[in-house]
């Protein structure tokens, strides 16, 4: 099969959707298919058999592009809606396959060629303007519902990476044509020996503390407050690693940890690629997810559930559409709320139990044939569509 695929990211870039994006494309690849991926023209290239990759000119000259919606990606998704009207004409496709906003130019362009279209939908687009801050207007969001609302109906297959993205596209009617695919596929890391791990600690526990970590980056839906406050509360239990973040989100959360007193149990790594964090996380003792608002999974669960390690996560939607207490430590999203689980975590035996039986349920649930299944059947579903020729 011969897919276009539109992603309208820096592709790629060790972050949420670009990483989702990388794998679709693995697994597309290892089922044989070909595929021409248009995206932005930043990012790294990547090396994936049958993937090309086909970016926008930067005719604007822009040298970063932040996460979440943004007015800098109105040009760059006017010319990816061009440069893939372009390709469409040169090359016959069987799939055009669109990330997020780009699902809008992917439904037009699929009409347009009479092509089945199939959405890849990573967040509620309404949703994302009061996750990210970017606007909290009524009729802005009504727009974007009216936006999501056309995309679901005139897209043959889509994809949701969550429960609630699943319930939300079920209540629009158009459930029959959804499959659920949970990014829980991991990068390939190198096996860490005792001796790694060990310098590794000493690096950031030198006396021996026992290690919290966190890994994502800093927006403020992710609530790294969270656990800046909550370290404050029990700074005897811990160090705290925080790894990721832009350098100001950092030094925000810096000042904040040396007005607690704490600027010695909270430190902080910059962004590292996604083989490193595997490392991380073998070093960490408790591992943390503390988002506050949004309804999407995070991608860090399913690699913490995997890592054998306890996980203390806020008892909100967004973890408990995967989680529960019996593979985790839910919290209330405050400051004591995560600091009782933190102690829990960090001394109860059965926190460890907790830790053994989400490894379990992980291998058990989240395998590599189980997403390409998942894959498949989201390609039979939209080639099913047969358009009416005129």
């Amino acid at each position: 099969m011969k897919i276009l695929m539109l992603a309208p990211e820096p592709f790629f870039q060790a972050r949420g959707t670009p990483i989702s994006v990388f794998f679709r494309n693995r697994a597309l690849s290892d089922m044989g298919h070909e595929i021409d991926l248009i995206t932005y023209p930043l990012g790294e290239d990547v090396d994936i058999p049958r993937l090309r990759i086909i970016r926008i000119p930067n005719l604007f000259g822009f040298k970063k592009i932040k996460i979440g919606p943004s007015w800098v990606k109105v040009p760059l998704d006017i010319l990816l809606f061009l440069r893939a009207a372009l390709q469409l004409a040169r090359k016959r496709y069987d799939i055009i396959f669109s990330h997020e906003e780009a699902a809008l130019p992917g439904v037009v362009l699929g009409k347009i060629w009479r092509i089945p279209h199939i959405y890849d939908m990573h967040s509620s687009l309404p949703q994302q303007l009061e996750n990210f801050d970017f606007s909290r207007s009524p009729l802005l969001k009504k727009i974007f519902s009216r936006i999501e609302g056309f995309i679901l109906k005139n897209s043959q297959a889509v994809i949701v990476i969550c429960q609630d993205l699943l319930r939300q596209v079920r209540e629009a009617g158009v459930g029959n044509k959804s499959i659920l695919i949970e990014n829980f596929i991991d990068f390939p890391s190198p096996e860490f020996s005792p001796d790694d791990i060990r310098l590794r600690r000493a690096q950031y526990a030198p006396s021996g503390e026992k290690i919290v970590l966190y890994a994502g980056n800093f927006g403020p839906y992710q609530g790294v407050q969270l656990i800046v406050d909550a370290a404050a509360l029990v700074k005897e239990k811990a160090v705290f690693l925080l790894v990721g973040g832009s350098a100001a989100a950092q030094e925000a959360l810096r000042r904040e940890a040396e007005s607690k007193g704490i600027a010695g149990k909270v430190i902080f790594v910059d962004r590292v690629p996604p083989s490193d964090v595997p490392l991380f996380i073998s070093i960490a003792d408790v591992l943390v997810s503390p988002r506050l608002s949004g309804t999407n999974t995070p991608l860090k669960i399913y690699s913490f559930l995997k890592s054998g390690k306890p996980l203390v996560a806020t008892d909100l939607w967004t973890h408990t559409q995967v989680l529960n207490d019996r593979i985790s430590i839910l919290v209330e999203p405050t400051a004591e709320g995560m600091a009782e689980g933190l102690v829990f975590a960090l001394t109860a035996e059965e926190a460890k139990e907790r830790a053994r039986a989400a490894l379990a349920f992980a291998s058990r649930e989240y395998t590599y044939p189980a997403y390409l299944d998942r894959m498949k059947r989201c390609l039979d579903t939209a080639s099913g569509f047969r358009p009416v020729r005129r």
